[in-house]
């Protein structure tokens, strides 16, 4: 079982809309509803590539009862969310037709009580327990230690469960202290987090800050991964246009699947940036175009070189 941990859950509102313009009123001509959160968002694309899921973090409310109704419809990813007082928050995408662009809205969270932070991290080692991998994502709710993934990874190493963190400001720089197997940030968040803005640099200096591997997301340009078996490039071969919600989130899922798979670093970058590139054809996040998938996963360029044993 893999483990994705959301802790800032969501349901994801898509609105559709012929041409997004300010100060204007527009007809939506359709209404998406489903979970979301960086981790679920994975949790659906490790289902939809074979792998049975656990989904965890907090749910309340409103909005967490139609969270958790969703995930009853989602084959292969078991619902093992933490109750809590507060609502759970939406996140509004509105999708301009004419142009592939897309606008976010996220809002901040539900507060979490310090009794309900500790019913989580009760619930999340004893999930650990039977976990072949975690995947750590997303923001922090209000009320969440700042250093919460910190603590999250240490516990999963300490039960020699390799953990993901894809997550960004002072909790990615407090989480890659605590040496996760590999972190995902994009170019803006390893920038904030190591001062370099080369990417070649900063992916090294986060290494140097206790990441056991790096892959930095280069969003349409693809991946560059320094790693302890090596350092890599992956592109796409074509630029695809659309909508780019979650394309990050199903990278996690590649790298995780490969992970859990035990693929060499090169055919995990591949499934990471063909996942990341069909994500930007499909209608929504935590979906892919399965035939653009398998038409772009073989024609992935990566270049680079294995470590010197």
């Amino acid at each position: 079982m893999i483990l994705t941990v959301t802790l800032n859950t969501a349901l994801d509102i898509t609105y559709r809309v012929r041409g997004l313009r300010p100060h204007a009123s527009h007809r939506v001509t359709e209404v998406i509803e489903r979970p979301g959160g960086k981790g679920l968002n994975v949790a659906r694309v490790l289902a939809a590539l074979g792998h049975e899921v656990t989904v965890t973090g907090f749910v309340g409310g409103a909005t967490g009862r139609a969270v958790q109704d969703g995930l009853t419809h989602t084959p292969g990813v078991v619902d093992a969310l933490v109750p809590v007082a507060g609502a759970t928050r939406r996140t509004i995408a509105v999708a301009d037709t004419a142009t592939g662009d897309t606008t976010q809205l996220n809002e901040p969270g539900p507060s979490i009580a310090p009794a309900e932070w500790s019913a989580f991290q009760e619930a999340y080692e004893d999930l650990l327990r039977s976990a072949s991998a975690v995947a750590l994502c997303g923001s922090l709710p209000p009320g969440v230690p700042v250093g919460a993934y910190a603590g999250l990874v240490r516990v999963a190493r300490s039960l020699a469960v390799p953990v993901l963190l894809d997550t960004s400001g002072e909790p990615l720089r407090r989480g890659v202290a605590a040496r996760p197997d590999i972190v995902k940030p994009n170019a803006d968040e390893l920038a904030e987090l190591t001062g370099a803005h080369e990417v070649a640099q900063a992916t090294r200096d986060a290494r140097r800050r206790g990441a056991h591997a790096v892959v930095a997301s280069l969003g349409a340009e693809g991946l560059l991964a320094r790693t302890p078996d090596g350092d890599w490039r992956a592109a796409p071969p074509r630029l695809v246009r659309g909508n780019p919600t979650g394309a990050g989130d199903s990278v996690v899922a590649g790298l995780l699947s490969g992970l859990v798979e035990q693929l060499p670093w090169p055919e995990r970058l591949a499934r990471a940036v063909a996942l990341s590139a069909a994500t930007v054809l499909a209608p929504v996040a935590g979906e892919f175009d399965r035939s653009a998938y398998e038409e772009l996963v073989g024609r992935v360029s990566v270049t680079g070189e294995t470590a010197a044993a």
